[in-house]
């Protein structure tokens, strides 16, 4: 065995619908857009990651830029499998390498996916040359990425938004009690902006301005303590057809996704309305941890769940990287954790 331990590589991966990221040697050593831009002509990937995310919007009729995952899952299996070889082949350790080594794999999947899709998933994987291939559900890699030790007999409950899905789940003696899935995660707000942007301001944004106007003054509610600076955004005026700028403040966002955020709360209470009262129970004292990049980049949305639920909600440190961190550690740590893996 030792000889073919030498040849084998582990790395996690987190398959995001917005980014992926990659940990080999407990380092996060990819971290990219998940989009790939794709030559019609010829058929061939001229880009990955970043330098397809450059491309976006911006591209002519012989450049296609794809996001291979939908709501969390592969919808574009050619492309997906394409990204995903080119992300392994540019890890750092690899590429010194002569051939590409036999990998052992633990990727991460989304609660209320379908058997079909964990195959795609897998198959995917197998591809790339991966030979042994676990999954895992990323509100479990969520919680182990923030540190519960899901093991125990106790409750705990992560809210997980993405960019195509929230994850709701309790989680107690390493499985999940309870989960909801929602579509409603990063990609709606920054859509919710847009179509804002479009009947407020007369001002047609592409998906890239609107995911920066998410980023830099996104918020979840309308008294902050500490509220971001107003944002000047560009765009064409859809009256005029002229290029033009407006100026928005963080209010206007928080109406722009108050309806999207009342969802994930309603999943929220449903979750917790569905908890077996001993759990339940140990949910108020714990409270709610809340990780991944849709969620964590929101201003005063732990804060509006607080309210909502009388729960504490804390962010996890660094939630975008939640996720692969978890899912990092229980593949360092296979035979403990090999119970709550998909084989």
């Amino acid at each position: 065995m030792g000889f073919f331990d030498f040849l084998t590589e582990d790395i996690a991966i987190d398959l995001g619908t917005a980014n992926t990221l990659i940990i080999h040697n407990d380092k996060v050593v990819v971290d990219a857009p998940s989009i790939v831009a794709r030559d019609r002509i010829s058929g061939k990937i001229i880009a990955v990651g970043q330098e397809a995310s450059l491309m976006q919007g911006k591209t002519h009729e012989n450049i296609k830029t794809i996001r291979p995952l939908k709501d969390g899952v592969i919808a574009d299996f050619d492309a997906s499998e394409q990204m995903i070889s080119m992300f392994i082949k540019n890890i750092p350790a690899l590429k010194k390498r002569f051939f590409t080594p036999a990998l052992r794999m633990v990727i991460c999947i989304p609660s209320g996916i379908t058997e079909v899709e964990m195959r795609a998933v897998k198959e995917s994987a197998e591809r790339v040359n991966g030979k042994e291939v676990y999954l895992i559900h990323e509100p479990m890699a969520a919680a182990v990425g923030i540190g519960v030790d899901i093991m125990q007999p106790k409750g705990n409950m992560v809210v997980d938004i993405g960019g195509g899905t929230t994850e709701i789940a309790v989680i107690a003696l390493g499985g999940i009690v309870c989960d909801k899935s929602v579509k409603i995660a990063g990609d709606v707000f920054t859509n919710d902006i847009v179509y804002y942007m479009r009947t407020q301001h007369n001002l047609y944004v592409g998906e890239r301005t609107a995911e920066k106007i998410k980023i830099q003054i996104g918020a979840a509610t309308e008294d902050l303590e500490l509220p971001p600076e107003d944002m000047s955004v560009q765009g064409r005026d859809l009256l005029t057809g002229k290029p033009k700028q407006v100026q928005i403040s963080y209010r206007e966002i928080a109406k722009a996704l108050d309806k999207s955020i009342l969802r994930i709360e309603d999943a929220v209470m449903e979750t917790l309305s569905q908890t077996p009262p001993e759990l339940a129970a140990d949910i108020y004292n714990t409270g709610i941890y809340l990780a991944g990049g849709g969620g964590s980049m929101l201003r005063g949305l732990d804060k509006r769940l607080s309210q909502k639920t009388d729960l504490p909600v804390y962010i996890a440190e660094d939630p975008l990287r939640a996720v692969v961190r978890g899912t990092g550690i229980t593949l360092k740590n296979l035979s403990k954790y090999k119970s709550i893996l998909i084989k």
